[in-house]
């Protein structure tokens, strides 16, 4: 009982280090004035905080919170996959939005080329509910009537921007386009003499040993549609290992014209998308990695704003 006593005046002990220093305290007469103790408290007292009641060894490190650092992996795990899903969910947004206004429909089936990118998206995992957020976006049934904008602007004095956005309300757009590139800087400014506007028609041919009779004949039938020039690559969507991709470029008025006629039965595997995209009349490299590190943040900041679409630089 006494033991317990002498636990709540003295509070919690603890360490033995603080039982030994307590100890030292309470030898002295001042010390046991000032603790307010008798003669028979004290002795008491001395044989409970004695040293040698204690026979646990005790380590002079910090305690390892595996808990709290299981957590914090687990966290941050999860805030990088967070922010992954966004970046997918985003550039679907953006991928139908262009996709609707390039085939003139928000109505997949009107539109070849907005199908063909829901069906894509949906393969990634993005969720219905996304895709027809996005949708009645582009379309005005979400309440708000989206306008197209197209803003200009300039990079380290020589690289041209063009940023294309969606968006309900300019001022917030021209404002918050205004406190991205500015901290890089760069600056609004008059650089679409520096491109082209151009129709991209891009399909996939299913690989083979008579790819290139196949390549031969599409190039052919997108030539004879007013295709102006047509480039093969290897296709942007990892799960596609069994064929080849292959964009067609043409004037703006003959986009649909083009995307119909490479479409047809028993030329291509699938249409991947046909949009109007922005070619930089002279391409060049950056004039240094720096430079390049810098233009490759700033557009990734862009892109990150909900109401952009596309960015385009004259860099190649």
């Amino acid at each position: 009982m006494s033991q317990i006593k002498t636990e709540k005046r003295l509070g919690r002990i603890q360490s033995p280090l603080e039982c030994d220093l307590h100890q030292q305290y309470l030898v002295s007469t001042n010390g046991r004035q000032r603790a307010g103790f008798s003669d028979m408290q004290y002795a008491r007292t001395a044989r409970i905080f004695s040293p040698t009641t204690f026979r646990r060894s005790f380590s002079s490190s910090s305690p390892a919170l595996s808990g709290h650092n299981k957590w914090s992996k687990i966290k941050k795990a999860k805030g990088a996959h967070d922010r992954q899903k966004s970046a997918i969910y985003q550039k679907a947004a953006r991928d139908i939005v262009v996709a609707a206004r390039a085939g003139g429909s928000p109505d997949p089936e009107k539109n070849a080329s907005l199908a063909a990118v829901i069906k894509s998206i949906k393969a990634s995992g993005v969720p219905k509910d996304n895709i027809e957020n996005a949708l009645k976006k582009v379309s005005g049934d979400g309440g708000k009537n989206g306008q197209y904008q197209m803003y200009e602007a300039l990079f380290g004095g020589s690289i041209g921007i063009i940023i294309e956005c969606l968006t309900d309300n300019t001022n917030r757009t021209l404002h918050s386009l205004g406190r991205v590139i500015r901290p890089h800087g760069a600056r609004l400014g008059s650089v679409s003499y520096l491109f082209d506007r151009k129709g991209s028609v891009k399909v996939l041919l299913a690989k083979g040993d008579d790819l290139d009779a196949r390549l031969e004949r599409i190039v052919e039938v997108a030539f004879e549609a007013e295709a102006e020039d047509f480039e093969q690559t290897e296709p942007e969507n990892s799960e596609s290992t069994d064929a080849v991709e292959v964009e067609f470029t043409c004037p703006p008025t003959v986009l649909a014209k083009v995307a119909s006629a490479v479409t047809a039965p028993g030329l291509c595997k699938e249409l991947v998308g046909s949009e109007l995209v922005y070619v930089p009349k002279d391409p060049s490299d950056a004039p240094d990695e720096e430079t390049a590190t810098r233009l490759s943040e700033l557009v990734e900041e862009l892109e990150d704003d909900e109401d952009v679409l596309r960015v385009w630089t004259t860099l190649d």
